[in-house]
């Protein structure tokens, strides 16, 4: 388990991360989101104890990362722009992990190079962008550590190629307990995979939540209601984040219990109504604008 409490980090007079706290459980995806700025990375490098923290702490199954030999090798970092030697080839880059990672499995490493259409002797730097995140991929998942960090993995990657990703992610949790704490600025891209998700911005973390518990509370509905006062009703028993009308047809989102919702729309007699599936992004944005945040200036 990883434990962080009230994390700081600037760099200059510029706070990158401002006090965040997160509890990420084992075995499970995370998806740490937000805007481009926000402290992703800086949280992941922190995280992976390549940063060290100017105040709070981090804990990863009860002891602090940072100069922490021992406990980074439970962690692997895929970064944005993956590190890898200027004339090297991808066996070097496995035997340089194989230093670090005691479970480094080349083996696998070069069965999925094979698998990838990749090739184990070509120098790295003639790869495309596509090519080196798939290298690096690789090279996480065969290190075979407890816990991977992957900020924007899947930028780069084409739609066939993220799948086949997220596919391999899902069975190294269901095979080995690994956990995937995955940041990205496109929401789209995590909804499908990701279990618990933290919103971050400007430094700190609004919310951590479980991604189908916040799905069973906020609602969207889409009605034609047959008196005007009937909304005043829906806003006595729910609180309505957002709502928009054009000509007869509104759309709502509320919070509240799916059965209790349905009840009081079904007690209103509309002329229509039906409950819609909310993106993960607008969970977010009706999470954030409760918060305050004016959501133009998180989403443009």
């Amino acid at each position: 388990m990883i434990e962080v409490t009230n994390l700081q980090k600037s760099f200059g007079e510029i706070k990158a991360v401002d006090g965040i706290s997160a509890t990420i459980a084992e075995s499970h995806v995370f998806g740490l989101i937000g805007t481009n700025g926000a402290g992703k990375s800086t949280f992941l490098r922190l995280l992976c104890g390549v940063l060290k923290p100017e105040g709070g702490s981090i804990l990863i199954d009860g002891e602090p990362v940072y100069d922490q030999p021992k406990v980074k090798e439970k962690i692997f970092h895929i970064s944005d722009d993956q590190y890898f030697f200027k004339s090297g080839t991808p066996m070097d880059m496995f035997r340089l992990y194989e230093n670090f990672y005691p479970q480094f499995d080349r083996k696998r490493a070069l069965n999925l190079m094979e698998k990838f259409g990749l090739d184990k002797d070509r120098k790295v730097n003639t790869f495309s962008k596509g090519m080196k995140k798939q290298l690096s991929v690789i090279c996480g998942v065969c290190a075979n550590t407890k816990h991977l960090l992957c900020d924007e993995t899947f930028d780069g990657l084409d739609p066939v190629m993220r799948q086949a990703v997220k596919a391999i992610f899902i069975q190294e949790i269901e095979e080995r307990g690994m956990t995937p704490i995955i940041a990205s600025h496109n929401l789209r891209e995590l909804e499908d995979i990701c279990e618990y998700v933290g919103f971050l911005h400007r430094g700190g973390i609004l919310l951590e939540k479980d991604l189908d518990e916040m799905k069973m509370n906020i609602h969207k509905v889409q009605c034609v209601l047959r008196k005007a006062e009937d909304i005043d009703v829906v806003k006595e028993h729910f609180a309505v984040l957002n709502e928009n009308t054009r000509g007869n047809l509104k759309t709502i989102t509320l919070r509240g219990e799916r059965p209790e919702v349905e009840a009081l729309f079904a007690g209103l007699d509309p002329v229509f109504y039906e409950l819609l599936p909310l993106s993960l992004e607008e969970i977010f944005i009706s999470e954030t604008e409760v918060k305050g945040y004016d959501v133009k200036t998180l989403f443009g």
